[in-house]
């Protein structure tokens, strides 16, 4: 049985479809485009988590809707969605 960590935080980061850049399966977000909780720019996404959350337009979606790295989210075909589309991603981490 795999050991859980007392203390769950998240972070959650927040921004619109339109700073994204690229079409189709290569559309992506950066990092840097995005805000944090405290209202700051953000400059990368956690190295490590334990899983991340991504909403769009406020519905949580699959797990096979996005991919994310350290400087960027990758959403197929995002650039099919209204340039003002709110984006959350949340990190859950410990």
């Amino acid at each position: 049985m795999p050991i859980v960590t007392p203390y769950q935080n998240s972070l959650r980061y927040t921004s619109t479809i339109g700073s994204g850049t690229g079409t189709g399966a290569a559309f992506t977000v950066a990092a840097t485009a995005f805000t944090n909780d405290a209202g700051t720019a953000a400059t990368a996404f956690p190295g490590a988590y334990k899983y991340y959350n991504l909403f769009i337009n406020g519905m949580l979606q699959t797990a096979d809707t996005s991919s994310v790295t350290t400087t960027a989210i990758t959403i197929p075909g995002g650039d099919a969605l209204d340039g003002g589309t709110p984006l959350v991603v949340q990190f859950i981490v410990s």
